[in-house]
């Protein structure tokens, strides 16, 4: 596959934000292409824009390319592979158990990954490794590491995940692709040892970000979107 596939809406027609949004999907293969600063300043920019409560603006990133890029990896790669690292988030960002329909939304997803890529159910060693792959945001030329100081409130984690729909969008407008990755909040006390994050704020996310690698499998899963008579009520 050379191109991306296409997410039909259903729509007759689309204009030049609906397309850009209805199209962005996380990815999880990149090509070894440089993404000029220049552009991701203009992306991190603009993303800023994104609306906050009292304009507080809570949000904070660090962005990495190059040599600091693959030694962060390897540093996160050395953390998950030792059995006395203590790798945990220091916030939930998932329920302790999971419960319908929002269980079934979640194995369907995974099981359909691990189908293009050949893993089979109870493969470990193969689940792990795709899972570590996030730890070097999936080859992409630029990583990014998003953080919220520890004292705010889930309205600032609110404005903050709209400071991030922005990234995403925006990088698509540049022919970018990207993968929020909140597998990087277990490793905040390795990030640390990498990047300023300061004891006063928390690991929220990573993002991968760079130029799509269509040859790859796994950049072929389009997720399954909900109708919208099952998320949104009208009341006239």
């Amino acid at each position: 596959m050379n191109k991306a596939p296409i997410i039909e809406t259903g729509l007759s027609s689309l204009n030049a934000v609906e397309d850009t949004i209805s199209q962005r999907r996380s990815l999880r293969g990149f090509l070894d292409k440089p993404v000029d600063r220049e552009i991701i300043e203009r992306i991190l920019f603009l993303a800023g824009r994104a609306p906050s409560g009292t304009n507080m603006q809570p949000w904070r990133g660090h962005v990495m390319t190059g040599e600091a890029l693959k030694r962060f990896g390897k540093g996160l790669l050395a953390a998950a592979n030792d059995p006395k690292a203590e790798n945990d988030s220091e916030f939930s960002y998932y329920p302790d158990e999971f419960f319908e329909p929002y269980k079934s939304r979640r194995r369907k997803v995974g099981w359909d990954l691990y189908g293009l890529l050949g893993i089979k159910k109870g493969d470990f060693e193969k689940t792990k490794a795709q899972h570590d792959r996030n730890l070097i945001f999936f080859d992409a030329p630029v990583g990014m590491i998003f953080t919220i100081h520890r004292d705010l409130k889930i309205g600032s984690w609110l404005d903050f995940g709209m400071f991030l729909q922005n990234v995403m969008v925006l990088a698509r407008s540049h022919g970018l692709e990207t993968c929020p990755q909140a597998a990087f909040s277990h490793f905040h006390k390795t990030i640390r040892e990498f990047i300023p994050v300061g004891d006063e704020n928390i690991v929220v996310c990573g993002m991968a970000m760079g130029y799509a690698d269509w040859s790859r499998p796994e950049n072929a899963l389009i997720p399954d979107r909900e109708p919208l008579e099952n998320y949104i009520s009208f009341v006239n």
